[in-house]
C-alpha cells in the first residue's frame, strides 16, 4: 500500500482504515476470506474489494455501517501499533513547519520508535528529499523497516539500527534539519552538528517530556554554537460548538407566567389562575427565538506531551573549515 499516492478502488491486500467515529478507527489488511466484527455488526472483507475509498459500507447484518478510508500519515498516526510513545498531529505539524521542511529537504531523525513522525516527514520531503532515521532497538528497527517497505516509503527513508548517543550518525555535511526524540539528546547534539550542511543554515528540534531534559539540551546547544534557542509546548484545547436560544424580555415574562400558572393549578388554586388557557396559547403560538452559535472549552486542558526545543545551525565560513 503506497502512502505517497492515492488510488481510487480497494484491492486485495490493501491497507484500509475502518472509520467508525472520530475516536474509533481500525487498520485492516483486506483479505477476501476474513471478516471484521465490531459493535455495529459484521463486515466481510470480500465486500470491500472493488469499492471506492470513502465508501459507506453497511454491515452484513444491517445493524450499522463504517467508512473505508485511504491511509494517510495523519490516519496512520491514529491507528498504528504502539511500540513506543508516539508524536501526534499537533506536535508533528508544529515541528514540520518550524524545521522549515519542504520537498527536497534532507532530514536526520533519531528515535524512530513506532514510525509516527517518519511517515509525515517522508511525505513532506517527497519526491526528491530523504529521511535518515536511527533506532537503537533491533526488534523495533526490523518492524519499522518492514512497515516503511509495505507503505511504499523505502526509497525515501533509510533506517539504521544504531546508538547515536555513543556512536554518532556517521553523516557529515549532508542534512538540512535534525529531529531528536531521545532520552538524552544532549549526547547526540555534537554528532548532529557534524551532519549539517556546512554551507547553509539548518534547524534542529529536540523532543523531551521533562523540563530538566530541556535545560541540559539548551546547555549543549549553546556549547556547540547553535543560536536562536527556543522552547515550545503545544497544548490542544477542544471547543464544543453548540446553539443557544436568544430570548427577549417579553419571552422570559411569558415563560415565567406559564410556569407559575402550572404550579397554581397543581396546588388546586384554580380560582387564582386567570386565563391559564390564554397564557398557554401565547406561549405555544409564539415563534421560536433565534439561535446563537457559541463555543465552550473544557474546564481542564490535558494536552502536555513534550517540550520542543528548537535551535539554528549557522553556516561555516570558508576560513573556519
Amino acid at each position: 500500500m503506497n502512502f505517497r499516492s492515492y488510488k481510487k478502488l480497494v484491492e486485495e491486500g490493501d491497507l484500509v482504515i475502518a472509520y467508525l467515529s472520530r475516536e474509533n478507527l481500525t487498520p485492516l489488511i483486506v483479505d477476501p476470506n476474513a471478516t471484521y466484527n465490531n459493535k455495529f455488526g459484521t463486515f466481510r472483507h470480500k465486500e470491500m474489494i472493488g469499492k471506492e475509498y470513502g465508501t459507506k459500507l453497511p454491515s452484513h447484518n444491517g445493524k450499522g455501517f463504517m467508512y473505508l478510508l485511504h491511509p494517510t500519515p495523519e490516519l496512520w498516526t491514529q491507528v498504528l501499533p504502539h511500540r513506543t510513545q508516539i508524536l501526534y498531529l499537533a506536535d508533528i505539524s508544529f515541528i514540520t513547519t518550524y524545521l522549515d521542511l519542504k520537498p527536497g529537504s534532507i532530514v536526520l531523525e533519531s528515535g524512530t520508535g513506532s514510525g509516527s513522525i517518519s511517515h509525515s516527514l517522508a511525505r513532506t520531503v517527497a519526491p526528491h528529499g530523504h529521511i535518515y532515521t536511527f533506532e537503537y532497538h533491533e526488534e523495533r528497527t526490523k518492524i519499522a523497516r518492514q512497515e516503511f517497505h509495505d507503505h511504499g516509503l523505502s526509497d525515501l527513508i533509510t533506517l539504521e539500527c544504531r546508538d547515536v548517543c555513543k556512536n554518532g550518525f556517521g553523516k557529515s555535511d549532508l542534512v538540512h534539519a535534525v529531529f531528536l526524540d531521545l532520552p538524552a539528546p544532549w549526547d547526540a547534539i555534537p554528532f548532529a552538528k557534524e551532519a549539517f550542511k556546512r554551507s547553509r543554515t539548518g534547524k534542529i528540534c529536540c523532543f523531551s517530556p521533562c523540563i530538566e531534559q530541556v535545560q541540559r539540551t539548551c546547555t549543549s546547544l549553546n556549547e556547540n554554537g547553535f543560536v536562536e534557542i527556543k522552547m515550545f509546548e503545544c497544548l490542544v484545547r477542544h471547543h464544543e460548538v453548540k446553539t443557544i436560544p436568544i430570548y427577549t424580555v417579553a419571552d422570559a415574562v411569558e415563560s415565567i407566567k406559564a410556569q407559575q400558572a402550572k404550579k397554581r393549578k397543581r396546588k388546586g388554586h384554580d380560582d387564582e389562575v386567570e386565563s391559564i388557557s390564554e397564557i398557554k396559547t401565547n406561549v405555544e403560538t409564539r415563534k421560536d427565538p433565534p439561535n446563537l452559535y457559541v463555543s465552550k472549552t473544557p474546564n481542564e486542558t490535558k494536552g502536555h506531551t513534550s517540550y520542543m526545543t528548537f535551535a539554528t545551525f549557522l553556516p561555516v565560513l570558508n576560513d573556519e573549515q
